[in-house]
């Protein structure tokens, strides 16, 4: 009958000979180590954690003219120093390409390596025929948006063509076991443009930070199969390319103002990094009837809460008053543990009254005004005390997990009144 064979043909073909694949007991399975490549931009290792491992998939994405093409050219011309290097590019001419990495390389013409080669080519299927001539260790490819496949009929930087050119590219990696390294465009909401599916394929995502009205990035990783997912490194843009700066904490403090009225300093973690920013804090009357809240490198809603509960549970009169929270050097601050320095830096400049040198303030900041644990406190506490901070404030309820350092002095606090009668206390 009919209705009797509609079973058989909702079969998936393929299924009908033997599994090639044997389950396999977990103790049975061999733990393996990652096959690293050796990257002498140690900022740019860190974020990878620890290297490049060979047949991954990397997906770089930033605004356009951050410098992820710039960064991309110096870690070709390093790698090209001890591997075959391909850099493909569909932006730029050989030329252009060739005037940047003359400008990337201190000693010039002589000192530009052997094993970097150059193509500039958009049709996906000439770009792995390279591929399969060359046999390089590395592939970059400048722009994912820009390579097309012929068969395809849609245009490229399509939803189709990207997710289609970056499964090949993919399969290229694996099949090979060549490191690909791959540029993506953003929205303007700062995504990678194309399909959602596209950041799952890879397994690498990294993203070029920064304000292009100052001179650092922050390389960080949203996304990795083979290290920590947060973690940053950090680049000073030059003239020469790229530079590592090898202490940031340091460099975002480096234009502090010592006993300056609405001044402090945050100690935050990006991955697995402790970062001592400055965070400055403005108060003026409003000339207008609904006071104005600016934040910059701040969450804006974490803003108007700290403004409330000093409003509401400290009692400072900010009603009438314009507020303006700032993060020098151009640092992009999420995290909650900055809170209790925004406040203090509001609360500073209200009061006209600098808070002292030494301090540094970590807290998660509550909607009673209570003052919220945060994790990796030790780790935080080295970093202050290696810049000369003697006192930190604390929340009370933080948990002693290892042993902090001897040479900064922890002081708790339960609440952000607490806090901003401690912090004035020695002043």
């Amino acid at each position: 009958m009919v209705g009797e064979a509609a079973p058989a043909a909702s079969r998936r073909p393929g299924r009908t000979g033997p599994a090639l694949s044997r389950p396999r007991r977990l103790v049975e399975v061999q733990a393996g180590v990652d096959d690293r490549l050796r990257l002498p931009i140690g900022e740019f290792a860190r974020v990878l954690g620890g290297g490049i491992v060979a047949g991954s998939v990397v997906l770089i994405g930033g605004d356009p003219g951050i410098g992820k093409s710039t960064l991309l050219l110096q870690m070709a011309l390093a790698m090209a120093r001890v591997g075959r290097v391909l850099y493909v590019s569909g932006e730029e001419s050989e030329t252009q390409i060739k005037s940047r990495a003359l400008r990337l390389s201190p000693e010039g013409e002589s000192s530009l390596p052997q094993e970097l080669f150059l193509v500039t080519e958009t049709d996906l299927s000439a770009i792995l025929q390279h591929v399969d001539s060359l046999e390089p260790q590395l592939l970059v490819i400048d722009s994912i948006q820009t390579v097309y496949l012929p068969e395809l009929d849609s245009s490229a930087g399509s939803i189709t063509q990207v997710r289609e050119s970056a499964a090949r590219l993919q399969a290229l990696a694996k099949a090979t076991n060549a490191a690909v390294f791959l540029v993506g465009h953003v929205t303007k909401e700062g995504a990678i443009a194309g399909p959602r599916v596209l950041e799952h394929i890879v397994d690498t995502v990294l993203y070029l930070e920064g304000d292009p009205y100052h001179a650092y990035r922050l390389l960080r990783s949203v996304k990795n199969r083979f290290g920590a997912t947060a973690e940053v490194g950090v680049f000073e843009m030059r003239a020469s390319g790229m530079a590592e700066v090898a202490n940031p904490s340091e460099a975002f403090l480096a234009e502090r103002v010592i006993h300056a009225p609405g001044s402090a300093v945050a100690v935050t973690m990006e991955g697995t990094r402790p970062l001592l920013v400055e965070v400055q804090g403005l108060t003026s009357e409003t000339a207008f009837g609904n006071p104005r809240r600016t934040a910059n490198g701040l969450d804006y809603n974490r803003l108007l809460l700290t403004i409330a509960v000093l409003t509401r549970r400290v009692g400072l009169r900010l009603g009438n008053q314009d507020v303006f929270a700032n993060v020098v050097g151009g640092l992009q601050v999420s995290e909650p543990a900055a809170d209790l320095a925004v406040a203090a830096a509001i609360a500073s400049s209200l009061r006209d009254r600098p808070l002292p040198a030494d301090l540094a303030l970590i807290g998660e900041v509550g909607l009673s005004g209570e003052l919220r644990a945060v994790g990796q406190m030790a780790a935080r506490l080295r970093e202050a005390g290696k810049l000369g901070f003697r006192r930190v404030i604390v929340p009370q309820t933080v948990r002693r997990g290892e042993s902090w350092p001897s040479e900064v002095r922890a002081l708790p606090a339960r609440s952000v009144q607490q806090a901003l009668e401690e912090a004035w206390r020695e002043a």
